[in-house]
């Protein structure tokens, strides 16, 4: 099957020329416009979700030989979690090829963080598939770039940072509030936001309440970074 305009576009964003272009199809393909005769991405975003963390793994034992497995695992979970694939996922412009049913497109589902960064998995299931292990890392390791050198601030608990500002200032606990939620039962998205007893409040949208929360606490951080 030939490739689109669109996804032959994208296959230059990401660098990888798809000998079954099938599995790219696939891979951009969402649950709200699959059927019988045209899968969906789940099956390869399960996939992409154990090859990124096998890469992203192995990654870290390279670049920190003697770090311990305490330090390792928030590094991990900072590398691999929705919010950073779906970063991964706007810097190639992935939202604009993904085939999205009517409803989803019109709910803004080329912006979700939740389906973008399971559709970026499902992507590097594809190029797995079609190319093999050592591709896939390649794909993994450039994509993600100067994310794995600089994990170790990503990888700070923002909330119990954010909690530690508060506190260091005389202020109560920052609150989270649930001010949104989108989605199916099976893949819901949260909105939070983030609350400080000074006025000062961030919001983040994500596929779990934890994810949403740390997010809205990071960008809380960053706002007020800025303004000292």
């Amino acid at each position: 099957m030939k490739l689109g305009a669109d996804l032959q576009a994208f296959e230059g964003r990401i660098g990888h020329s798809f000998a079954k272009p099938d599995l790219l199809i696939e891979a951009v393909t969402h649950a709200s416009i699959s059927s019988p005769t045209r899968g969906d991405n789940q099956r390869l975003e399960f996939l992409g979700d154990r090859v990124l963390g096998l890469v992203m793994a192995e990654a870290l034992l390279e670049a920190d030989k003697g770090a311990p497995e305490g330090t390792l695992a928030p590094r991990f979970n900072a590398l691999v979690r929705k919010e950073t694939c779906a970063d991964v996922a706007r810097d190639i412009a992935l939202g604009d090829v993904l085939r999205l049913g009517r409803s989803e497109m019109m709910s803004g589902g080329r912006r979700k963080q939740a389906l973008l960064g399971d559709a970026v998995e499902a992507v590097i299931a594809a190029v797995y598939l079609d190319a093999g292990f050592d591709t896939a890392r390649g794909l993994i390791l450039r994509l993600w770039g100067t994310r794995i050198t600089r994990v170790e601030e990503d990888a700070r608990d923002a909330k119990t940072a954010l909690q530690e500002w508060a506190q260091a200032r005389g202020l109560a606990p920052p609150t989270y509030v649930e001010t949104a939620r989108t989605g199916p039962d099976h893949a819901p998205v949260f909105t939070i936001a983030a609350q400080l007893d000074g006025g000062q409040t961030a919001t983040a949208t994500a596929g779990s309440k934890r994810d949403a929360q740390q997010a809205a606490a990071k960008a809380l951080l960053a706002q007020l970074e800025q303004d000292t």
